[in-house]
């Protein structure tokens, strides 16, 4: 089950001493460097011990920065990940368990999971060496391949797992059960089961349900499926999802995250169902998933009408 926490406790100089930060930055982007130097700096000033990944180092500016892997990084208090949500996409799926919180400084989209604004970055960091912050706690889902009894593909999704034709323009026939209890067989493009992380990701693009980050429950969203009674499913986080693929001409594959993809083939059982682990995503004191959902998704303006006529 997903909870959502705060943490107000004021923090004395000797303990932040006792902090050790690893950073993270979006492998690839050159144009964070800002970012990963004003954290970095900000830390030094603070006597806080600072571990920054290997890639990541080569693109900040500083010299003779401690850096080690990213397996070495299991050892920190908090891991400051510079990106976007794909960013902390890959780290959740490495770090979920070793349960360390992850800030997010947001240098990519929409942000729903980086939230931390790089104008923000001193009072952000700051806030969290003084424990003023919120902690929420995301579970993840793990994604199981078998084919003739045997596990052939395993990977933990924060966001989603997606079963498609593997073709933009086909088509491919499955069998979804729920529990071991038949559902339907379907003939779409695929099938998205999304967490409540993932529900304002591919998922709402597919026409899914917003989830808020609290709730213990999965949505099953069909994509683009031949019928018009085929609808999104809400079922139980502790929901054991099944697919099985049919007869097919694509060649059909299975997503954890848009991130790490498997080949699968007629017959293949693709089981889904919640990880051994979660996250904790760290926020400001002000976060609000509803404030997130109305300037993320432009909730903000009124549709059809312009002023108020109350």
């Amino acid at each position: 089950m997903n909870r959502v926490s705060a943490s107000l406790v004021p923090r004395s100089n000797f303990f932040m001493t006792s902090i050790r930060i690893g950073i993270i930055g979006r492998e690839g982007k050159p144009s964070i460097q800002d970012s990963l130097d004003r954290i970095y700096n900000f830390l030094v000033s603070e006597s806080v011990e600072i571990r920054v990944e290997r890639d990541t180092a080569d693109l900040m500016s500083q010299n003779q920065i401690t850096t080690v892997t990213r397996d070495e990084l299991t050892t920190c208090t908090y891991l400051v990940v510079v990106g976007g949500d794909g960013s902390i996409l890959g780290v959740a799926r490495d770090f979920a368990a070793n349960k360390i919180p992850i800030i997010g400084v947001n240098r990519g989209g929409l942000g729903f999971l980086a939230d931390v604004s790089p104008d923000d970055i001193e009072q952000g960091m700051a806030n969290v060496l003084q424990g003023e912050y919120r902690q929420e706690e995301h579970f993840l889902l793990n994604l199981t391949v078998i084919r003739d009894g045997e596990v052939i593909a395993e990977s933990p999704a924060l966001n989603d797992v997606v079963v498609s034709s593997g073709s933009l323009s086909k088509m491919m026939d499955f069998s979804l059960y729920i529990d071991d209890q038949f559902v339907y067989s379907q003939y779409s493009d695929g099938l998205i089961v999304a967490t409540p992380t993932g529900s304002t990701a591919y998922s709402l693009s597919a026409g899914g349900p917003i989830l808020h980050p609290s709730l213990d429950a999965v949505a099953i969203v069909p994509m683009f499926p031949h019928t018009l009674t085929s609808r999104p499913i809400m079922v139980q986080g502790s929901s054991k999802i099944k697919v099985v693929p049919g007869v097919v001409t694509t060649n059909p594959q299975v997503s954890a995250d848009s991130q790490v993809q498997f080949d699968i083939l007629p017959g293949d059982e693709v089981t889904i169902k919640k990880y051994k682990d979660v996250i904790h995503l760290i926020h400001p004191t002000t976060h609000s998933f509803y404030e997130a959902c109305r300037s993320k998704l432009d909730w903000g303006s009124r549709l059809g009408r312009t002023t108020r006529t109350e």
